[in-house]
């Protein structure tokens, strides 16, 4: 066993997963920019928070250390071949797309700044990424080596192409809008049971499968209405704004905030439905400060005629029907929430769109009127696009990404009339192409496919981790550089069992045989249960439990452990089945690279293969099991870079 540790040197990844990177946690917990500590809306979810500041710092560091680490390119530049893109203007040895947005306004702004973009992705670091991104999972070593050796100018287009719209792309993107819309089985409030979970997700996966627009899916969850929410997917996600031990207004609140954070970005809102923005968010949010409580009782109202209710209780289904025939009522004294007026008052408050002041129109349904309102609001197209590019580049364009500030987002109209403590800059980092991206979005059809093939296609997605040169990380934001992300504990599971070829078979009496982790409906239902061995390696990566504890690309302890001994691990490099059983009968220098590129999506370099075939001159079988544990346990394994 004591051999295994001298194939350390080529791996690494346990000093990224456990060193001092992390501690910027630590900053982010210290420094919250909240005026009010007590405010209840920061509290287990508070690092959800932390401001665009440090979230850049934090993934400027990490980026600087995963490159740091990687092994020099296994290519040589001129094996790469470039993309055939007509030049538009040069920026430093770059020519942006025709007709990419992304690149129109991303390489000017790396010039007006003076910062150097890095240089193009490989094609071994593109497929393994866009794979990655896209679908979740790595390519097939066939796929890669294909791939690389296709010398058509418009393979990285095709494949991107193929991968859009796949069954793998399905998987992956069903898993994401599961946290996105956090579609859990039980929250801090609300049970709705796997079975609840199970057609949510179903929903999600038939609206990604039939190629809906975004915008219909906004409009069908907002106003969806039904009487089981077992059967009616799309019913979930107003459950999930179900709030106990108070009055009704406490979950038309829950259920405004939810709407409002999920399609337009306004997280803040929910501060609102518990006081006035001035005296608690004005170092944060311009538009927060001059907004009141109630003006947010006005989007809450949108709610009023909405009955959430369990018949029966129990593990019955939800219903989710507008039966209630009064506006909402400033009348409560007790909840979750301060008092709403006098006890017994008779005063209500209307529906009243809080970005524009429209109202219903006579005898509209008030949910359809405000799904109506939001996806018609450019600020619904200019959420989505920040969110899905947060997503690819890892760092939003505003950020944090659920922080919009409305008075700090046009570049025609700049902030005015701030007092001396709040912001009083543009919010985006690149206000003019989150605007003409999120155009983009609306003139397709709020067409989620072609927004992901414009962010991937953009030679801004392609520019390298690596970086020639020095490079200062306060520019993060202007995407001169790709940021990487530590891989979901979903892939790093399906990496795992794919590239070592033995495929376990899960059975859950909810949802049925699988052998990926990426077709698991939610983290409190793994298989094995939620103490089990496969769901504590998948908790060791942080996916979080779509509730108080969002998913998290941080390192730790446990998951260099986890990939040094666990037995998801272990029992995958054994000789007597599996890659190693077909690469062992392989000449010593075949074994290698059969090994790189299945496990990550490359040849050796010249000094790994070089330690590989001096370490496989004794006790062969051996030390080819240290390789495989070796690549497992390297940077660019764990990382998507």
């Amino acid at each position: 066993m004591v051999r295994r540790w001298t194939w350390a040197a080529l791996a690494g990844v346990t000093a990224l997963l456990t060193a001092g990177v992390w501690a910027l946690r630590a900053q982010d917990q210290a420094q919250l920019p909240v005026a009010d500590p007590n405010c209840s809306y920061f509290g287990p979810e508070r690092e959800r928070f932390v401001s665009a500041l440090q979230a850049k710092q934090r993934q400027a560091a990490l980026t600087a250390a995963v490159a740091a680490q990687l092994a020099p390119l296994a290519v040589k530049a001129d094996a790469v071949i470039p993309l055939p893109l007509p030049p538009r203007s040069n920026h430093g040895g770059l020519t942006e797309s025709r007709g990419n947005t992304i690149d129109k306004y991303i390489f000017p702004a790396l010039a007006q700044a003076g910062v150097k973009p890095a240089p193009l992705t490989t094609d071994y670091e593109f497929v393994r990424r866009v794979y990655l991104d896209l679908t979740g999972h790595i390519p097939t070593p066939a796929a890669a080596v294909s791939f690389v050796q296709d010398p058509s100018p418009e393979k990285r287009a095709k494949l991107v192409d193929s991968l859009i719209g796949s069954p793998d792309w399905v998987d992956k993107w069903t898993m994401w809008f599961g946290d996105f819309f956090q579609n859990n089985s039980r929250n801090s409030q609300v049970t709705r049971t796997i079975a609840g979970v199970t057609a949510f997700n179903d929903y999600l996966r038939t609206s990604l499968e039939n190629h809906k627009p975004y915008d219909q899916m906004a409009r069908e969850i907002i106003t969806a209405r039904g009487t089981n929410s077992y059967a009616q997917g799309e019913l979930n996600y107003m459950v999930g704004g179900v709030v106990g031990g108070g009055p009704i207004q406490d979950i038309f609140d829950q259920q405004t905030a939810n709407i409002a954070t999920t399609f337009l970005g306004l997280s803040n809102l929910n501060c609102l439905l518990c006081h006035d923005g001035r005296g608690h968010l004005d170092s944060i949010n311009l538009w927060g400060y001059y907004t009141s409580r109630k003006q947010a009782w006005g989007m809450s109202a949108f709610m009023a005629h909405t009955a959430t209710t369990r018949p029966g209780g129990g593990t019955n289904p939800y219903q989710v029907q507008d039966s209630i025939n009064r506006d909402y009522q400033l009348n409560t004294q007790t909840g979750n929430r301060p008092a709403r007026g006098a006890t017994n008052s008779t005063a209500t408050v209307s529906p009243t769109y809080i970005l524009t002041g429209e109202k219903p129109n006579p005898g509209e349904n008030y949910r359809a009127a405000l799904a109506r309102m939001i996806t018609s609001d450019f600020q619904f197209a200019r959420a989505t696009v920040n969110y899905v590019w947060e997503y690819f580049f890892n760092l939003g364009i505003v950020s944090p990404s659920n922080q919009f500030d409305p008075l700090r987002l046009d570049p025609a109209h700049p902030p005015a009339n701030c007092p001396p403590s709040a912001p009083c800059t543009l919010q985006p980092s690149n206000p003019a192409l989150l605007n003409a991206l999120a155009q983009d979005f609306i003139s397709s059809g709020y067409d989620l496919r072609a927004l992901q093939r414009e962010i991937v296609n953009s030679q801004a997605y392609q520019l390298s981790a690596r970086y020639d040169g020095a490079w200062d990380p306060g520019t993060a934001d202007l995407f001169g550089r790709h940021l990487v992300r530590r891989l979901w504990s979903e892939e790093v599971h399906d990496a795992i069992v794919q590239t070592s070829g033995i495929l376990p078979v899960y059975n859950n009496a909810n949802w049925g045989p699988v052998s990926l982790a990426m077709k698991f409906p939610e983290p409190l239902n793994t298989p094995d249960g939620p103490n089990g061995p496969v769901a504590n390696f998948l908790n060791a990566f942080l996916r979080g439990n779509r509730d108080d504890q969002p998913r998290r690309p941080d390192g730790s302890i446990a998951q260099a452990l986890g990939l040094m001994n666990d037995n998801l691990v272990m029992s995958r490099i054994q000789p007597s089945s599996g890659l190693l059983k077909l690469v062992l009968p392989l000449p010593d220098d075949q074994l290698v690279n059969s090994l790189f590129i299945t496990v990550l999506s490359r040849p050796p370099t010249a000094a790994e293969l070089s330690t590989a075939l001096q370490n496989l001159k004794t006790n062969r079988t051996q030390e080819a099991q240290y390789l495989l544990w070796s690549l497992y346990n390297k940077v660019d394994f764990v990382f998507d870079y």
